[in-house]
């Protein structure tokens, strides 16, 4: 999931994606010096439109071409900036090359950038060991980001994640009349619990200034880890996608790798803590965060679906949002998760 920044209703048109052709595809790779031999494949995302394309050189890199209006130059260049100093690092983050001096280019009122190609399955998270080299490598990330601070990049908080998705959605009709008093009843009764808890409200800082934000991956969950063999050269977790990178608590990046039952999580949760704190101490503390985090996804996935209805690429992936069947659904879950917010945390 990706997190939008514009305010385009739900009707409204922030791009016409139509516009970016297989050939202006690869007119742009070629403005920049890169010379395709006609084998282009998309890729799956939906924010952006990513593409695969194999060089005339025999290479392979990856262009990702931004959604206009969502991020500023500015921030882009801040998640790119994100991106080589964790290379700089020698942590297996994935970012744009340099081509011509620069990461951000633009072609045809589009702006995009190549990075290398990087093959790689998802990780196996029942497995003890691969949770452990994870955490170490987000550890190590997460070191990094917390050098310096970002500038232009949002934080997460509860303003912009749950209360702004929450009043977009009310504002825009978006939830069908016969379940919108139940879901805007559960929705509020889950974004007060939130307050309660030590996440930033907005901005402007925590609850609880003892618990520290820095700079995170943001969207840490395992369809961005590349997990390739580790006895190859160079094998283990690649991270990819900085696209959501932000300021926020750390567990932000845990939290999106753990699932099943209580005791699944809590022995997933067990291994990325022993492999992260073998290079960074975890603050215990930010194990309550996890469920208002989860809830505050739950709520702002909603209101992402709905900002980008207008791009025909959503109808025909997500045919099933928007129905009072998804919203009925969504009230289930939201009352879950505020059930879950009550109860003792998980520990490690």
């Amino acid at each position: 999931m990706s997190s939008p920044s514009d305010s385009s209703g739900p009707t409204g048109i922030s791009h016409d994606y139509q516009a970016l052709t297989p050939d202006v595809v690869m007119d742009a790779l070629a403005s920049v010096g890169l010379f395709g031999d006609g084998r282009l494949m998309a890729l799956s995302s939906y924010e952006n439109r990513v593409y695969q394309a194999h060089l005339e050189d025999g290479s392979v890199v990856v262009a990702k071409f931004y959604r206009p209006g969502r991020w500023s130059q500015a921030q882009i260049l801040e998640e790119h900036s994100f991106a080589a100093e964790l290379m700089a690092a020698e942590i297996p983050a994935v970012g744009p090359l340099v081509l011509e001096g620069a990461t951000l280019h633009h072609f045809a009122g589009f702006a995009f950038s190549v990075s290398p190609s990087r093959g790689g399955r998802p990780p196996e998270l029942d497995d003890f060991e691969v949770l452990e080299w994870i955490g170490r490598f987000l550890a190590r990330i997460h070191t990094v980001g917390a050098k310096q601070a970002f500038v232009h990049r949002p934080t997460l908080d509860l303003e912009s994640f749950g209360i702004h998705s929450r009043d977009w959605l009310v504002k825009h009709d978006i939830v069908p009349l016969d379940v919108q008093g139940a879901w805007q009843k559960a929705c509020t009764e889950a974004l007060d619990l939130i307050a309660a808890s030590a996440l930033p409200t907005c901005a402007g800082g925590l609850k609880d200034p003892q618990i520290k934000t820095l700079r995170l991956h943001g969207d840490c969950h395992p369809g961005n880890i590349l997990w390739t063999p580790t006895d190859r050269p160079g094998g283990g977790p690649h991270f990819v996608d900085l696209d959501d990178a932000r300021t926020g608590p750390a567990v932000q990046d845990l939290w999106m790798l753990l699932s099943g039952d209580r005791a699944q999580r809590t022995g997933q949760l067990s291994g990325l803590v022993d492999g992260y704190e073998q290079f960074r101490s975890f603050d215990r503390r930010e194990l309550a965060l996890i469920e208002p985090l989860r809830t505050l996804r739950l709520i702002h996935y909603s209101a992402w679906l709905a900002r980008r209805w207008s791009d025909p690429t959503f109808p025909v992936n997500f045919p099933w949002f928007g129905s009072s069947d998804y919203w009925v659904g969504q009230v289930n879950m939201l009352t879950e998760q505020i059930e879950a917010m009550q109860e003792e945390p998980l520990y490690v």
